[in-house]
């Protein structure tokens, strides 16, 4: 592990230190906003659409959820606002996933102790996608790789998030699978999966680098997309039992995502440990089950020490995809002033 990534996961032991959950209730706000850091839609907002949906009938003293939004980097103008903020709001949560790790882990946020999040919980668990439109051609991943890689003018990929952000990191790692360098790819970044299947469904792009349960909600609305593969382990349930994973077509690659719910640095710990016992009341009850279910989510509760170890995790696994990568990159604490510096060594 490197110097950084001790300091890294040592700020994050620092934040999630273990704390008496006894607060009173009244001292915890009622009606709270969730923060979606990117566009509607997406991955983000389907956090907080899931809170929305199953915390104001939980019967734990919370009677409203409101959706707010503030785009940017995948979570880093949102984290920026909040670090930053005159007032540390213990009313609202905000909606984080893998990609908002990897910003810290490779420097584009700070990590000091006293700038690290409050981690409340992670909610879900998803799994990365690719993902193309209903009347495509391409009957596998394979075929859409090879094709992309021949002609990179006609077919374009996108993702959410920065160029070498993890949807970037995931479609370099496929394609080095199939023998095929990275370079022949083109790649656009957007603002949240949400914009991709916008751009996606208009033609501008061939194929989004997305997260299964957002697309396979947005195919049960009606949207005419297909998926061609999921980064899971094991095919997942429910209506995406039928969806190949990338490893029955040759890639070797899982991608986890994490769905969870920060609060601001400035919030005092003990607000933060009593949410977190609220959060995790909420994750055991049947209808935020049923509310997995509806939104293709996996469940993966996830509060105190497990949470810790699991964004600890997340962590080094994305400072681990870099150096695969052969980027290497030079943390700036004081981002968004200076942002990290990435260079590319390695020309596959």
């Amino acid at each position: 592990m490197t110097r950084f990534a001790r300091i890294f996961c040592l700020s994050l032991a620092t934040a999630l230190t273990a704390l008496p959950l006894a607060l009173p209730a009244q001292d915890l706000p009622d009606r709270i906003d969730c923060l979606v850091p990117a566009q509607p839609q997406g991955g983000f907002d389907m956090t907080c659409q899931l809170l929305a949906e199953t915390l104001p009938s939980a019967g734990l003293g919370i009677t409203a959820v409101t959706r707010s939004y503030l785009p940017g980097g995948v979570g880093a103008a949102a984290y920026s606002a909040v670090s930053h903020g005159a007032d540390a709001r213990a009313d609202q949560l905000i909606a984080f996933a893998d990609g908002s790790i990897y910003n810290l882990a490779l420097g584009q946020m700070p990590a000091t102790s006293d700038q690290a999040p409050q981690w409340v919980a992670v909610l879900a668990r998803d799994y990365g996608a690719v993902v193309v439109r209903g009347d495509a051609s391409w009957q596998g991943l394979e075929a859409l790789m090879r094709e992309a890689a021949q002609d990179p003018h006609r077919i374009g990929f996108g993702g959410g998030g920065l160029l070498w952000g993890p949807d970037r990191m995931r479609l370099s790692l496929t394609a080095r699978a199939y023998g095929i360098p990275s370079g022949n790819l083109r790649f656009l970044a957007f603002e949240g999966s949400g914009s991709c299947l916008e751009a996606l469904s208009a033609g501008f792009v061939q194929a989004c680098l997305n997260d299964a349960a957002a697309a396979q909600t947005a195919i049960d609305q009606g949207t005419d997309l297909r998926i061609l593969a999921v980064y899971a382990p094991t095919r997942l349930p429910g209506a995406l039992s039928d969806t190949p994973t990338a490893r029955e077509q040759g890639v070797p690659l899982d991608w986890p995502v994490a769905r969870g719910v920060y609060l601001a640095p400035g919030v005092d710990p003990a607000i933060t440990a009593a949410w977190q016992a609220r959060i995790g009341a909420l994750m055991h009850t049947p209808a935020y089950a049923a509310a997995l279910a509806r939104l293709n989510l996996q469940p993966d509760p996830l509060t105190g020490d497990a949470l810790r170890a699991a964004i600890a995790g997340i962590a080094t696994t994305a400072q681990a995809h870099a150096r695969a990568l052969g980027l290497v990159c030079t943390p700036q604490p004081l981002w968004p002033q200076r942002q990290i510096t990435c260079v590319r060594t390695d020309p596959t």
